[in-house]
């Protein structure tokens, strides 16, 4: 099953205040400008009448420059009504000079909080700050990923998007294998090439697709993206800087991906409907073959058993091959023991927010405001309260009332309805877009989308087909209340804005799937968490930003959230250590990651799960990603092939199948492999009762000469020792063991216990690095 995603885009400036008034903005050419005009007259608590007076009052002046107070209100895309007295606006030059001389006018700037990056994950982990990239950051050390090849195994690429240009590549690096392949409309019998010196290959796997499916028509046959998702992600992990990018109109930015000097290939194994075991194989094989350093896979499905799941052995080999294959979590959450792609050869992604909102207000006739969610890039027809109706009483006569109030199509009543905003229950069954068009052919002006106790997308904003916002639990509550006990209920809802800095985040998306591991508990998953919700990247111009067929908009760039986001963030950084460190493996490279990452958010908090409780290592694993400390890890935990098959040898039986995955002589262990002993970046204890257990690893310096001392923080009522307390190395390379004694204390409660685990953590740290340890123990 692919990683589900969903969509946003980002608006040109932000601003907390709930009392923005959002207008349609100008296309026309010009630049966006800031007019500040001082304070207002209104005082601290302004009405619904002072704040349209003021909005009123922008028009007006700006009226006088421009001649018209069309004109104006086309111009201006923010007012600032509330506090601060101003506006934004798309002006010439000329225009805003004019309006500088106005007596009345403080000042005309242009507009410096532009610069929001679309892809601003990247300045959230700390690569970048205000767009500039400081020289220790791993951007500059790492040469921007340069040369290093990444791969993607996806529903292909969009050539054409600026992301994938070949400026300022030199030519491709003699390690690449693939031969000039790139089967993008080979059907047309056209002889031009789509790839370049950045998408320096694209192929497409179809035959499992087809055996599900049937034959399809020629033009069926091409690595060119139809969908946006493998467009998308690939995008986030190797795409090109490209700088003016906007997303209905708004945004504008320099959008990259996390090695961006990188060179990328697309390999195309999903279709509409799902991605084939054999086409994934195949995408695979092929990527090892062309000689990628790095491949992100972005899907994935319920497994049972390693030696059958395709991924696991497809990338197993990949791995034995010295390629870093990076992974997707799922989508499966918040509910426990969901998490996919659970190999230890694979770096599994959790996901996580970012401190960027895209948020719209509800107000009610009451006065009640809520803060909702979303994309919709259409406002309300005027300044006033609308009549608000339920879609279970808009109903059709026909309809049933367990469809109505989803809104499903068909069901609601234009006579019920028109003019109206509508509020629709989110609909996870056939999912969250659908309710907008159905409720804009009924002739609805608005919807509100409610959520269920249970849902999954609290985080997510949706490019609505018409003003919409996406409450929560508890508003949406407060709402069908409201509705119920007034006689005429009416609501106003403001088009989106862009708040910064949210706090707190990183926040686990509810989405995100869970540990423990079902196949194999002893090995903590997922590995890592990293930003996976609402990302600006790269898009397909074949398909609409809502996926739907009635929706005819298109742009090269749009919002997706989900483990499928977080995934190649994680693979655009490994594709950085890989140009950094090309001699590490890819055990290497995922540990550095893994023991430098953060259980604290932005306000050096523990990171929240959803409903802002502290989440566990099941939902983010070894923490949040910090590409800055990654590059310089002080130590690391290692593995090779062997030991992952010591690993299979001890949870399979069938030592021959284990023995016949290699294509080296191996042969399992006489004796019975203690789990304990695998060296992974993560500690996990089984079962601990009232036993005594010792866990062993072995830890490589990578750094200069230099002693490392331990510290602990042990799981609620566990004891832990760690002998030898201290090491020291004197070069690098020197490797060191340590053993970790762990023991439950007398009269241990299980208090705080998540499914009958606690966590803790040792800490080895030289006074410059800080090697962290997940541990994990199930009682």
């Amino acid at each position: 099953m692919m990683s589900s995603y969903m969509f946003q885009f980002i608006v040109s400036s932000f601003f907390i205040c709930s009392f923005f008034l959002q207008v349609q903005p100008s296309y026309a050419i010009g630049k966006s400008y800031v007019v500040y005009l001082g304070a207002h007259s209104h005082g601290p608590n302004p009405s619904s009448v002072d704040l349209d007076y003021a909005t009123k009052s922008h028009y007006s002046l700006l009226s006088s420059i421009l001649g018209s107070h069309e004109k104006a209100k086309d111009a201006i895309f923010y007012s600032y009504n509330k506090h601060i007295n101003g506006f934004a606006a798309i002006l010439e030059e000329k225009e805003a000079e004019k309006l500088a001389r106005n007596p009345n006018v403080v000042s005309v700037s242009l507009n410096k909080m532009n610069q929001l990056h679309t892809t601003r994950s990247w300045e959230f982990l700390g690569l970048e700050e205000n767009g500039i990239v400081p020289k220790d950051s791993i951007w500059e050390k790492a040469r921007y990923g340069e040369d290093t090849i990444i791969g993607n195994l996806d529903t292909g690429v969009w050539p054409e998007s600026k992301s994938f240009s070949d400026h300022g590549m030199g030519p491709i690096p003699s390690k690449w294998r693939g031969n000039g392949i790139c089967q993008i409309d080979n059907f047309n019998d056209s002889n031009k090439n789509y790839c370049n010196r950045k998408l320096i290959g694209a192929r497409y796997f179809y035959k499992g697709y087809e055996a599900h499916e049937g034959k399809q028509n020629a033009s069926f046959y091409t690595a060119r993206d139809t969908q946006g998702h493998g467009s998308h992600t690939l995008s986030i992990a190797g795409g090109n800087f490209v700088q003016g990018v906007t997303v209905f109109g708004n945004g504008n930015g320099t959008a990259k991906g996390g090695s961006p000097k990188s060179r990328v290939a697309a390999y195309k194994v999903c279709w509409p409907g799902g991605c084939s075991d054999a086409d994934i194989l195949a995408g695979f094989e092929a990527a090892i073959s062309d000689g990628v350093d790095v491949l992100s896979v972005s899907l994935g499905g319920r497994s049972e058993n390693l030696l059958s799941d395709s991924i696991a052995i497809g990338s197993f080999h990949a791995v034995d091959s010295g390629v870093v294959v990076v992974s997707s979590a799922g989508n499966s959450g918040p509910s426990f023991e969901t998490v996919f792609n659970v190999a230890p050869w694979l770096f599994t992604v959790a996901a996580s927010t970012i401190d960027r909102d895209f948020t719209s207000y509800v107000t009610l006739g009451d006065n009640k405001q809520f803060k909702g969610t979303s994309l919709s890039y259409k406002d309300l027809p005027s300044q006033k309260f609308y009549p608000l109706i339920t879609g279970e009483d808009a109903k059709h006569s026909y309809a049933l009332y367990i469809d109505a109030k989803y809104c499903r199509y068909g069901t609601l009543d234009v006579e019920k309805v028109k003019g109206k905003i509508v509020v629709c229950l989110e609909d996870e069954f056939f999912g969250i877009v659908v309710a907008g068009p159905e409720a804009s052919s009924a002739g609805a002006v608005g919807m509100i989308l409610a959520s269920d106790s249970e849902s999954f997308y609290d985080f997510i904003a949706y490019p609505h087909v018409l003003p919409t916002s996406h409450l929560n639990y508890s508003d949406s509550q407060y709402i069908s209340s409201y509705i119920q006990t007034q006689k005429n209920p009416v609501a106003y809802i403001t088009k989106p804005i862009t708040e910064i800095p949210i706090i707190p985040t990183p926040v686990i998306a509810s989405f995100s799937s869970r540990g423990p591991n079902n196949i194999q508990p002893s090995i903590l998953k997922p590995d890592i968490t990293a930003p996976g919700v609402n990302i600006i990247a790269a898009y397909s111009e074949a398909t609409s930003i809502s996926g739907l067929t009635s929706d005819n908009r298109r742009f090269p760039y749009t919002s997706m959230s989900g483990t499928s986001m977080s995934c190649p963030h994680v693979s655009g950084i490994v594709g950085l250590l890989k140009t950094l460190h090309p001699e590490w493996s890819p055990a290497a490279i995922k540990s550095a990651i893994m023991t430098t990452a953060s259980k604290l958010d932005n306000i050096k908090k523990p990171i929240k799960d959803r409903f802002y409780e502290n989440a566990s290592p099941f939902a983010y694993g070894s923490g949040h990603i910090q590409p800055d400390l990654a590059k310089d890890p002080g130590l690391i935990y290692d593995l090779n092939v062997t030991d992952y098959l010591n690993l299979l040898c001890a949870i399979n039986q069938n030592h021959k199948k284990i023995e016949a995955i290699y294509n080296k002589p191996f042969i399992c262990p006489k004796y019975s492999y203690n789990m304990l002993d695998f060296n992974y970046p993560t500690i996990t204890i089984l079962d601990l009762g009232d036993k005594i257990v010792n866990a062993s690893r072995i830890v490589t310096n990578v750094g200069p000469p230099s002693t490392y001392n331990v510290k602990t923080k042990a799981p609620n009522g566990i004891s832990i020792l760690v002998e030898p307390s201290s090491l020291k190395f004197n070069e690098v390379g020197e490797k060191k063991s340590f053993k970790v004694v762990v023991k439950a204390m007398d009269n241990y409660v299980k208090e705080g216990a998540i499914m009958d685990y606690v966590f803790g953590e040792l800490v080895w740290s030289n006074g410059n690095n800080r090697v962290r340890s997940t541990i994990v123990v199930k009682l």
